[in-house]
């Protein structure tokens, strides 16, 4: 039986792109993806952290499974997960393998932002 880890209830994952340079050696693959960390309320974590470990061990994939904004059965690939206490409870950290055509870059500009044009401080030509 393959093994996954399934989002049973809530909005779909928040996946925040990581540049930290020990998560491309997570990712040995052909296809070209990215890796994302997305936080997860679990009150089980330790037994999630060892179901991915044993899967890993017994060389098998094991994706996060989860229902997209529109209603689809999506999944990601983990390839690394970390089990930490928060106030609130445990929180299971994953980081997961995300294809390049399904990474989306949201870039905002706040109305604020263009009231550095008065501030002294701020540079005209940062350059």
């Amino acid at each position: 039986m393959d093994e996954k880890i399934t989002i049973i209830e809530g909005p779909p994952p928040v996946f925040e792109p990581v540049g930290d340079g020990w998560v491309q050696g997570l990712h040995e693959s052909s296809i070209l993806a990215n890796v994302a960390l997305t936080r997860l309320r679990t009150f089980n974590g330790s037994a999630l952290v060892e179901r991915c470990h044993r899967a890993w061990r017994n060389q098998q994939r094991i994706p996060l499974e989860y229902r997209s904004t529109d209603g689809l059965i999506q999944d990601v690939p983990i390839v690394a997960v970390r089990n930490v206490d928060t106030e609130d409870g445990q929180m299971l950290l994953l980081w997961v393998r995300l294809a390049e055509d399904t990474i989306e870059v949201e870039t905002g500009f706040d109305d604020e932002a263009d009231e550095s044009d008065d501030d002294p401080d701020f540079p005209d030509n940062p350059l």
